[in-house]
Order: structure tokens, then C-alpha cells, then sequence
């Protein structure tokens, strides 16, 4: 088990640093359009399913409440947690739709849309980057492996070094942390 462990953690550090010199631009950038909205009146909105639906809600908290300073809240939105919506949305059109459709209702140009998929291909989160880049929503992708479909559709996208989930979430966690400590320093000095 000792050995397990010791693995994991080496194999989880490894693929950190390698997202960390493959991305180190794009989440500078991620962190600074989420500034620039923030300081012009938009909104943050985060979506994903799984452990990324738990990472929405998660980071959409952080803004809300505060991450490591005492400052005001910050208005953002985890399209994951209204289950009135979820449901009747993927009962009364398709799951497909989920966020795109409350997004619709929610959204304005100028607000970021921060998509979150392991795979890249999630057909909702998909939907969703096309339903904000129609709305002129900036959106920032954050995904593994090659990417999938949500690396091309970005106007940032953000790809953890990996191919397997684990170590993908764990490396969207530090991005996201890096990104919440970025615009609490720039915005709550």
C-alpha cells in the first residue's frame, strides 16, 4: 500500500508541473479575463458534470464567499445546482441542454462562462461554450488529455497533462486555486 500511495502522489506532482509549463500563459490570461469582467460588472459562470459539476460549485463558492481574503462577494453562478432546472430541462428537452438553456436565461456579453470536462467532450458543457460564445460570453475551457472538443471551441482553454481523471481533477483544483489567488490579489490587494 506504501508503495501505492508513494506513486500516486509522484505521479500526481508530475503531472502538475508538466500542466503547469504547457499553461502557465493560459491561466494568466483565464485569471485576467475573469478580472477584467468582474471589474466591468459581469458575472461568473461555471459548469461540468461529476466531479467537475463538485469543482463548479466549489470554485463558484470561493468568489461568492472568499477564497483566502476578507473582500466582497463576487457574482458567480454553478449552473450546476438548481435541480428544478437540471430536471425539468433534461426531462422537457434533452440533458444536452442543461446549461446552455439556463445560461440563456442568466447570461449577458461580458460575463465569463469557465467550462469544466475531463474528456474535453462533454455534449452540455459543449453546448453550453456555443450557446456563450453566440451571446458574446467569454469563455475558458478547462479540461485533460488532448482536449477534446472544448480545446477548439475556447477563447482560452486550460488541458491538465494527463489522460486519466484523477490526476486531471487534481490538476484542475491547483488551476483553480491559482486563478481564485490571482484575482483576490489583483482586485482585494
Amino acid at each position: 500500500m506504501r508503495k501505492t500511495v508513494e506513486q500516486i502522489f509522484a505521479e500526481s506532482i508530475e503531472v502538475k508541473q508538466e500542466t503547469l509549463k504547457a499553461n502557465l500563459l493560459h491561466i494568466i490570461n483565464a485569471a485576467e479575463s475573469i478580472i477584467k469582467a468582474l471589474n466591468s460588472g459581469h458575472k461568473l459562470f461555471f459548469c461540468g458534470n461529476g466531479g467537475s459539476a463538485a469543482d463548479s460549485q466549489h470554485i463558484a463558492a470561493e468568489f461568492v464567499g472568499r477564497f483566502q481574503k476578507e473582500r466582497k462577494a463576487w457574482p458567480a453562478i454553478a449552473l450546476t445546482t438548481d435541480s428544478s432546472a437540471l430536471t425539468a430541462l433534461g426531462n422537457d428537452y434533452t440533458f444536452d441542454i442543461v446549461f446552455s438553456r439556463q445560461l440563456q436565461a442568466l447570461g449577458q456579453k461580458g460575463d465569463v462562462l469557465i467550462a469544466i470536462s475531463t474528456s474535453g467532450n462533454s455534449k452540455n458543457v459543449l453546448e453550453a461554450v456555443r450557446q456563450a460564445k453566440s451571446m458574446g460570453i467569454i469563455t475558458i475551457g478547462v479540461t485533460g488529455g488532448k482536449g477534446g472538443q472544448l480545446a477548439g471551441l475556447c477563447d482560452i482553454s486550460i488541458i491538465a497533462a494527463s489522460s486519466k481523471t484523477a490526476r486531471i481533477q487534481e490538476s484542475h483544483l491547483v488551476i483553480f486555486h491559482a486563478i481564485c489567488e490571482l484575482v483576490e490579489n489583483t482586485l482585494a490587494p
